[in-house]
């Protein structure tokens, strides 16, 4: 497998080749469960293609998105998880056909204590991940709804690079944490005000 411009920082061609002798690669299908809640981590994923959606959920059931996972990234939560070998506090789903190679837990630290890009690599998606959350907070406390959904379905454009976007109303409102017949109320407005087109199962952004 290579790696070259797969992992989303500076690496050498050692770390490349470790990175490859130490994992495994599996790929999952969309829709498909790649980690569970309460699941313990055996194994640090890295996306070399397609996307993973990272969310959370309630005691009652209910989902919220708290960020994507791109090619070249890894999860951060499953990091820290792992390292302390605590359990899963994340479900991570593959938003679309997937590959990512693992990384056997017990080889994270020896990666850490011989390749300083690697800890500069944890260090910078921790970084991120955690503006990201920060954004999540924000928009759930002070932004309404409308808000919430036209900045949602933008971020999944161009995670997809097309204005098109293949979602039902029911899985929109899983991922923002709400109900299905706001949902359809707020894009029946947004269609309204030319800001979306609508159709069986697809969103057109204009």
């Amino acid at each position: 497998m290579e790696l070259t411009n797969i992992i989303e920082f500076k690496s050498s061609p050692a770390i490349r080749e470790k990175l490859v002798d130490f994992g495994f690669v599996k790929t999952f299908s969309e829709g498909e469960t790649i980690l569970r809640e309460n699941a313990y981590i055996k194994a640090i994923p890295i996306v070399t293609n397609g996307s993973i959606k990272v969310l959370r959920t309630d005691d009652d059931g209910r989902e919220i998105l708290l960020y994507y996972i791109k090619a070249g990234e890894s999860c951060i939560m499953s990091f820290l998880g792992g390292m302390h070998h605590d359990t899963s506090k994340i479900k991570a789903i593959a938003e679309e056909e997937t590959e990512i190679l693992f990384i056997p837990i017990d080889k994270v630290s020896l990666l850490i204590k011989e390749f300083p890009e690697w800890l500069d690599y944890i260090f910078r998606l921790y970084h991120k991940r955690f503006e990201e959350l920060l954004e999540v907070v924000n928009a759930v406390a002070f932004k309404k709804m409308d808000e919430r959904l036209l900045t949602f379905i933008k971020k999944k454009c161009k995670l997809t690079n097309s204005n098109e976007l293949y979602v039902t109303h029911e899985q929109l409102a899983n991922e923002l944490g709400t109900v299905r017949v706001v949902v359809s109320r707020l894009l029946k407005q947004m269609e309204e005000e030319g800001l979306v087109k609508l159709s069986r199962n697809k969103i057109f952004l204009m």
